[in-house]
């Protein structure tokens, strides 16, 4: 069992240092990072998702690559721009609605990607941060830098129900998806032109399969902020997919401090895993470098086998997932 606590380049969602456990069972290596305000019920779901990986593998691939777009967050323009040029990328996420922040340094970061990116694919993600309105009235400015689509743009389903409604620019749903008792129900009120997939706030990539076949939208797989491992389940995902529409959100682990890219990575695609006997059986992307995830900064003081009993009983007190189901 690994222990990891990164930093971050830059401040997203709120945290500077990401934490999380890293575990291998027979079919490879798991990752198990449920932020840490997140409640028990809210965990369970990851904990299922790093038991699928770590005791059942994924399903077979395919397709053997999958494109996937740079993240640039609440940043100025001039180095939102360097993080697009930097990402070997063509589709860019641009964060907006960053608390502190206005329209206008919103305008000033999609400009900026827009200039970098030149022809390829822009979208921003609000978080479901804005009201209705403000929605339909800062759209009316953002679009005219020829948007993908809008993630999460309110924060109920209602609410991207009416926004859908009153905007042109193309509908995305994340949390209304992976934080609803109900996912199915923005494709019921015909909330969302797309859906956004996680695979450990899902619970799995099995998990993710079922809900992509039943809400009936075009897919984009995205990270939960994850270290190359988890980034391999959200790989395994997009590759076992029927269609694949979109760039997906997974090539994260450059908004690190100590970024470890898998090795597959390229020309803004990864390279999928190759399937075992109907499923994919992988190995930990950084054996050699992995144990050095379980030292935390100097300035925290905290020692390994304190983080290691700390997400040893997280785990222990929430593992009431069930059991994982193995492929047929």
């Amino acid at each position: 069992m690994i222990t990891y606590s990164i930093g971050l380049k830059n401040r997203f969602r709120g945290i500077t240092v990401r934490e999380g456990m890293l575990y291998e069972g027979p079919a490879g290596w798991a990752e198990w990072s449920p932020f840490l305000d997140y409640d028990d019920a809210t965990c369970v779901s990851w904990l299922r998702a790093a038991r699928e990986a770590a005791e059942v593998g994924w399903p077979a691939p395919v397709r053997d690559r999958v494109p996937v777009n740079c993240t640039v967050p609440a940043v100025g323009p001039e180095q939102a721009a360097e993080i697009v040029r930097a990402s070997g990328c063509s589709t860019a996420k641009v964060k907006v609605a960053e608390p502190g922040q206005t329209l206008a340094d919103d305008l000033e970061r999609v400009e900026a990607v827009r200039d970098a990116i030149g022809s390829g694919q822009v979208r921003i993600d609000a978080n479901g941060l804005w009201s209705v309105d403000q929605a339909v009235q800062n759209l009316k400015q953002l679009q005219r830098f020829d948007l993908e689509y809008v993630e999460q743009p309110t924060a109920t389903v209602e609410e991207l129900a009416e926004v859908r409604r009153r905007t042109d620019v193309p509908v995305a749903a994340d949390e209304s998806i992976r934080r609803a008792e109900d996912p199915l129900r923005v494709k019921k009120l015909d909330a969302a032109d797309i859906a956004v997939l996680k695979v450990q706030p899902i619970g799995g990539v099995r998990a993710c399969l079922d809900i992509a076949e039943r809400i009936g939208l075009p897919v984009v797989v995205s990270s939960a902020l994850e270290t190359s491992v988890g980034i391999a389940a959200g790989v395994a995902l997009a590759a076992a997919l029927p269609e694949l529409p979109y760039a997906c959100g997974l090539a994260t682990v450059s908004m690190f401090t100590r970024p470890r890219p898998p090795a597959n990575w390229r020309d803004g695609c990864c390279a999928t895993p190759r399937a075992r006997s109907g499923t994919v059986r992988r190995s930990c992307p950084c054996p050699a470098s992995a144990s050095t995830l379980g030292r935390r900064p100097a300035s925290t003081g905290a020692p390994v086998h304190a983080r290691l009993a700390e997400w040893g009983a997280r785990a222990s007190g929430r593992d009431r997932s069930g059991p994982v189901t193995s492929p047929t």
